[in-house]
């Protein structure tokens, strides 16, 4: 089995992604460490995040041990994916679909995530070898739209990233999302109570998916 395949088996098996926005190295660091200890497994480091590469690093060698899979959000060029990949991140994901990063991801055999908000980018992707779809804005386009999506290409996997909460998961699921990437609801409460709100914040969507996964 190739890399490639083996890294989103990886992912979907751990299901859930956290979208780490840090706004120092050290903070997109210890978010990263917190979300994971609360039971997130994939770990979505974004380049908003300063020294964003560094962190993947860090976190890269510090759990190759463990179930944590490390990569890179808010890619935004190829230049950006290759930076990436050369400090351990195992998938790549932006926030439109970008051709030059689809075949610099190609050349490494990494999984490339980009957000598509319509059947044509869609369509592009897939066309370039994307395997798996970010739906984003998620909020904006709804869970829904992974079933009008499935109409016509109904082969295509799916992850909504933005929009999607405790209350609205089971929905996102039901109707046929590969994963779902979780973001601001991991930190809005970490200014008042510190990375152990994050740990608390990722516990309750983990224990979510078991529940829905349990019935």
């Amino acid at each position: 089995m190739s890399f490639k395949r083996d890294v989103l088996n990886q992912l979907q098996e751990n299901f859930l992604f956290a979208v780490v926005r840090g706004s120092s190295q050290e903070e997109g660091y210890e978010i990263s460490k917190a979300a994971y200890k609360g039971g997130i497994k994939n770990i979505e480091v974004t380049f908003s995040t300063p020294n964003a590469e560094k962190v993947m690093r860090q976190l890269a060698d510090e759990f190759a041990d463990s179930d944590m899979v490390v990569g890179a959000g808010t890619v935004l060029d190829e230049v950006a994916a290759r930076i990436a990949i050369l400090n351990g991140a195992k998938f790549i994901v932006s926030p439109s679909f970008n051709e030059k990063i689809a075949k610099m991801c190609n050349v490494y055999t990494i999984p490339y995530l980009p957000g598509c908000g319509t059947i044509t980018e869609v369509h592009m992707a897939l066309e370039s070898g994307c395997e798996v779809v970010k739906l984003f804005p998620g909020g904006l386009l709804g869970p829904s739209f992974i079933k009008d999506l499935h109409g016509p290409i109904p082969w295509v996997e799916a992850m909504p990233s933005g929009g999607v909460s405790l209350d609205n998961m089971e929905t996102w699921i039901g109707n046929g999302a590969w994963a779902v990437g979780v973001g601001s609801a991991l930190t809005k409460n970490m200014k008042d109570d510190g990375y152990d709100s994050v740990t608390s914040a990722a516990k309750e969507f983990a224990d979510k998916l078991a529940g829905i996964k349990a019935k």
